[in-house]
């Protein structure tokens, strides 16, 4: 393996240590015991549910290819994940908010547990309700938990800011270290141990077992609006007039889907940028690589967000430019340097400037995680929060089940300058959502300026 690779790698990895090693008092937030203890359960459960998540990842492809199914068969399946987690995704996650957090959370372990099931069977029909499985898994995932965290943190009455730092942990943690650990896992499962591409999908069952135990034993309910009066459609139609209402939500449903939509086509494209003449690339490094730059990135948002003068609304105007600008690198460096004829071989001189881009990108994508989450507890209604959180994820999986459907069609270059377009237009929507909350930050002092006898009242 190339020196280049290792040398990324360690200078990540010298700089996220250097970070979390170096926080002084400024940069971290005094909690209590009972918060602690708190925190610590759930990121156990939320580790455990990445890990779950990130097992798989790596050999569904794979998978299906020893299966003996071509590329179109295997993209249908993706597209079926997708579709699933926008449709029926959308209708159990919204399920949530009336029939309890808890609950969805301990569907999700089901639902991905019967998946990895379904991928023993070579049989196509058996597949392909996997992937249904699977995508309704997928939307309870980025949905049920988070709602769980927000009502349980403000129920037991801890302070608002705290809840950042569960966020920023969580990343850290689950799209981070997790990440780079299941890679190696089930490298050592697949390979090492040579248990076959099936072995992954087993142990991810396990760790969803686990988890679904200590949710089970120590995680108490709670409910967005629990009326019975109210059926899923009376649920659905709430939730649209919250986001048509409250301009906030709509940008922030927007903000997510370009970030998301963008994140989703670079997962497809990295891998052909990086090798265009067939170049032999470690995949699997450069995989773990990517997820060291997100740890990078959350322990970068840790710090701004323990900063009570720090807005997120702010900075993240600075992520989503530095993110459209690293997703326009293929497009520069293939006006810029020389295209090679020369197929095989190690990883070109425009693939090595590509790749430090991608790493940037990667670092934009932990600190957009907690940041966004961050937003959501503000912004989003407690009633209606798992609801309009999958509503947001519609336009998300239309786009991607465009893009899977068409990626073929487009060359490279023209999807990545649509990326960082789109990220382009998500820093104009973060610049008008800043400009809104700080509006309506400062109408209730300038209202109490207007009238001292109010101010009096302290009301």
């Amino acid at each position: 393996m190339e020196v280049f690779y290792f040398v990324v790698f360690g200078g990540l990895a010298a700089v996220v240590a250097a970070l979390e090693l170096s926080k002084s008092s400024k940069d971290r937030i005094n909690t209590s015991t009972a918060f602690t203890s708190f925190k610590n359960n759930y990121l156990l459960v939320y580790s455990l549910m990445m890990a779950g998540d990130w097992l798989q990842g790596p050999y569904v492809y794979y998978l299906y290819s020893q299966y003996g199914f071509g590329k179109g068969d295997i993209g249908q399946l993706f597209i079926a994940g997708f579709g699933s987690s926008m449709l029926f995704g959308t209708i159990v996650g919204s399920l949530a908010d009336k029939q309890g957090r808890k609950r969805a959370c301990v569907t999700y372990c089901i639902t991905y547990i019967l998946s990895c099931i379904t991928k023993h069977s070579p049989q196509y029909k058996i597949l392909m309700l996997g992937r249904i499985l699977g995508g309704i898994a997928t939307s309870l995932l980025f949905s049920a938990f988070e709602s769980w965290l927000v009502a349980e943190h403000n129920k037991r009455g801890f302070d608002q800011q705290w809840l950042s730092l569960t966020f920023s942990k969580a990343i850290f943690l689950g799209n981070g270290l997790i990440a780079i650990l299941s890679g190696l896992f089930g490298n050592v499962l697949v390979d090492t141990l040579g248990l076959g591409p099936v072995a992954p999908f087993d142990a991810a069952a396990c760790f969803l077992a686990i988890g679904m135990a200590i949710i089970l034993s120590s995680w108490t309910e709670n409910y967005g609006d629990p009326s019975e009066s109210k059926d899923l459609l009376t649920q659905f139609k709430g939730a649209a007039v919250a986001i048509a209402s409250d301009e906030k939500i709509a940008l922030l449903g927007a903000i997510q889907s370009l970030f998301e939509g963008s994140m989703y086509t670079f997962v497809f494209l990295w891998t052909p940028a990086l090798s265009p003449n067939e170049e032999e690339i470690p995949h699997g490094f450069i995989f773990a690589t990517f997820m060291l730059a997100s740890m990078l990135g959350s322990s970068i948002a840790s710090r701004l967000m323990a900063r009570s003068s720090t807005r997120v609304e702010s900075y993240m105007q600075i992520v989503f430019t530095i993110s459209s600008a690293s997703l326009l690198l293929p497009i520069v460096t293939n006006f810029l340097v020389a295209p090679s004829d020369v197929k095989g071989g190690s990883i070109s001189f425009k693939g090595c400037i590509q790749l430090l881009g991608f790493c940037t990108f990667e670092a934009c994508v932990g600190i957009f995680w907690p940041s966004i989450m961050k937003m959501r507890s503000q912004y989003i209604p407690e009633e209606a929060r798992s609801t309009i959180m999958n509503f947001f994820r519609i336009p998300l999986n239309i786009f991607v089940c465009i893009v899977l459907y068409n990626v073929n069609a487009f060359p490279i270059t023209v999807m990545f300058g649509m990326c960082s377009i789109f990220l382009f237009v998500a820093t104009l929507l973060q610049r008008r959502l800043m400009v809104i909350s700080e509006s309506q930050r400062s109408r209730p002092q300038d209202w109490k300026e207007r009238d001292p006898e109010a101010e009096s009242l302290n009301i």
